[in-house]
């Protein structure tokens, strides 16, 4: 588990893309629950900003996940949401789901996970307002 207590303000939760082809990464933070829609949002997110730019002529998206939690196999809104985001990119969006137990190799949760981890030293960075100066 990669959730971080921030007692004032709830669990943090990181939701991590990491693209294999290019060894490059991006997480998102959410204070809210981990739910399949604040996933695919992390993959919206990652697809506007890295995506697209490196896969200009893409016309499908394959997602590993794993199948715990928000994005399991058997969680209708995951499915539900991953169509939403198909149809909104114009481009099919095929999951993969590796077998219990294997998350161990997930190249996610040691390149980039494990990072946060150290970074954060178990007090995660909070969100602040920006200074109205």
């Amino acid at each position: 588990m990669h959730d971080f207590i921030i007692p004032e303000r709830g669990r943090a939760a990181p939701y991590g893309v990491y693209n294999i082809a290019d060894n490059a990464g991006w997480v998102s933070v959410g204070i809210d629950k981990d739910t399949a829609s604040f996933a695919v949002n992390s993959i919206r997110r990652w697809w506007q900003t890295m995506g697209r730019a490196r896969y200009p002529h893409a016309t499908k998206l394959l997602i590993t996940a794993d199948c715990g939690g928000s994005n399991g196999a058997r969680v209708r809104l995951w499915k539900r949401e991953l169509q939403n985001l198909a149809n909104e990119l114009g481009i099919a969006v095929t999951v993969c789901h590796p077998p219990p137990g294997t998350s161990k190799w997930n190249k996610i949760e040691h390149r980039l996970f494990s990072f946060i981890t150290q970074n954060w030293h178990g007090k995660p960075l909070a969100a602040t307002k920006p200074s109205s100066n």
